[in-house]
């Protein structure tokens, strides 16, 4: 692995854009992005508290805390896999599409047209439906802060309805759209206000948490106890339960790619894309496992965490914990509001970040014709030149995903692998390619792998593999319609005729990414 010093960009023209260019692709987003603001839009998208808070509770009822704090470990291990190999893709193609472009040109004239039908398909699926994971997780907090505020579940306090928590879910959804449309400068300046909410708040939720708590698990209960529920999940193989209790850890541990979607907004992005992909899982890495031991080391009764008669209904498990720490040794409930807030706040930076991800996925897609209309869902707002109809799609088909809410249970179960094996899955294209394609044939960027990138794409490739069929998984038995995880249905239709589309009318126009660079006014 290697650093290599970039060229000197000509006539003072920025080295990421001199790349652009000879990509075949004239800069038409404003390049102002440093690499610390691109370095918090990345953790944003990844978050500490997003992926961890609302998968927690059944994490830990699946096979106890032992599982779930020694899956964020083993989970981490390969993420740097799958994270290095993004980085020296990345290293190489500073654009927009990312994914998409990496996977037409890694593989090749000949398959690059559907590698990169299939991953743009994937990535868009993936960063639409995380928009409704973080609009739905926030809710969520949303709604505990409310009951608690209000008495608590035992003292009257008021517990959102399903038609309130709809429009808790589509008032965040339609938040975030207007901020990326009118306000991209605000979103840099509340990316850098996100980075230092999240490690100062996560910072006083780790110390503070444990402090409370009158008494604290034993380490030998955190970190060696398992225990699985067949009573309350059904399960009662226990590989089968630790393997569900993991997903808490699969499902935290992606977005890293935000880096990569805003490169042609960040400067020197061939060298600085690389350096915030990298420094947000090792980020995410540390305060992560740090917040699980935080939340497990404070239970006061495992038990009572699930009981619907309990303070947050049996609702939310990190609220519950958050309550009995400070009601135990306050006899109130306000501290437990104020870190209620502070989680609440990195899920709305959370699905604010993600916002701007897919909105620049589909721009980039529509720019080359890869989308029904794509015409329209390409044009650029004159004035703030960010791809404003492409961030009102995202923002319908997110909230269309939310209308089930008011009659189904399982949405946010679906919601969640829909959006994990979409992401990710996305991720699998172009690292596939790039370790099946000729050394020679690929140009390195800054951050090179050398003869270790085959055998870290290995590693990345199968790890993926792994994750998308476990949240394909059936989380509870008996299957009933009320615990069905409906999302290989859902995938399945939706993959179905995304290829059916390829092999009937695609396959003869779309041709990956379109240079937009006129090779007889501009040599390439």
């Amino acid at each position: 692995m290697a650093w290599d010093t970039p060229s000197d960009a000509t006539d003072g023209m920025d080295s990421g854009e001199k790349r652009l260019n000879e990509l075949g692709y004239k800069q038409e987003l404003r390049r102002e992005m440093t690499l610390f603001k691109t370095l918090a839009i990345s953790f944003s998208t990844m978050t500490l508290f997003t992926g961890i808070t609302p998968l927690y509770g059944s994490s830990l009822l699946y096979a106890g805390p032992a599982s779930l704090v020694w899956g964020w470990v083993v989970v981490t291990f390969f993420t740097w896999f799958v994270g290095v190999a993004m980085s020296e893709i990345c290293s190489s193609f500073p654009t927009t599409g990312s994914l998409y472009f990496w996977a037409a040109h890694l593989a090749g004239p000949k398959w690059g047209p559907f590698a990169s039908w299939c991953c743009a398909w994937l990535e868009t699926i993936g960063l639409i439906a995380g928009i409704g994971t973080q609009a739905y997780a926030g809710s969520q907090t949303l709604q505990s802060i409310i009951l608690l505020s209000t008495g608590t579940n035992k003292g009257g306090g008021y517990l959102a309805p399903r038609g309130v928590f709809l429009c808790m879910y589509m008032a965040l959804t339609v938040i975030w759209a207007v901020l990326n449309t009118f306000a991209l400068d605000v979103i840099a300046f509340i990316d850098i206000i996100s980075i230092w909410w999240q490690v100062i708040g996560g910072l006083v939720i780790v110390i503070m948490l444990p402090l409370v708590a009158l008494t604290t698990q034993p380490a030998s209960y955190v970190f060696t106890h398992f225990e699985t529920a067949p009573e309350s999940t059904g399960i009662r193989s226990k590989a089968y339960a630790a393997i569900l209790s993991v997903l808490v850890s699969q499902y935290s541990l992606y977005g890293y790619d935000a880096a990569a979607h805003l490169t042609e907004e960040t400067r020197g992005a061939d060298k600085n894309g690389p350096i915030a992909i990298l420094s947000s899982i090792g980020i995410i890495s540390v305060f992560g496992w740090a917040y699980i031991l935080a939340l497990t080391f404070s239970i006061q009764n495992p038990s009572y965490l699930y009981d619907k008669s309990n303070e947050t209904a049996g609702t939310f498990v990190p609220a519950q914990i958050l309550y009995d720490a400070f009601h135990g040794r306050y006899h109130n409930s306000t501290g437990a509001i104020i870190l209620l807030f502070i989680i609440w706040g990195s899920f709305f930076f959370g699905g604010l970040s993600i916002t701007t991800s897919a909105a620049r996925v589909v721009y980039a897609l529509s720019r080359d014709g890869g989308i029904p209309f794509s015409t329209i869902w390409r044009r650029v707002h004159p004035k703030y030149k960010v791809p404003s109809n492409a961030v009102w799609l995202c923002a319908l088909i997110c909230i269309l995903l939310g209308l089930p809410i008011l009659k189904v249970n399982v949405v946010f179960t679906a919601i969640t692998s829909i959006c994990t094996i979409g992401w990710v899955g996305g991720y699998a294209v172009p690292i596939f390619a790039r370790m099946i394609m000729a050394e020679s044939n690929f140009k390195p960027g800054p951050f090179y792998l050398g003869r270790a990138s085959r055998p870290v794409c290995l590693v990345a490739f199968l790890w993926i593999c792994y994750t998308c069929c476990v949240f394909l998984l059936p989380t509870f038995y008996p299957i009933e319609w009320a615990n069905f995880n409906y999302a290989p249905i859902a995938l399945g239709v939706a993959l179905a005729l995304i290829l059916l589309w390829w092999a009937l009318d695609a396959r003869k126009w779309f041709k990956g990414p379109v240079r937009n660079i006129d090779a007889q006014n501009e040599k390439v």
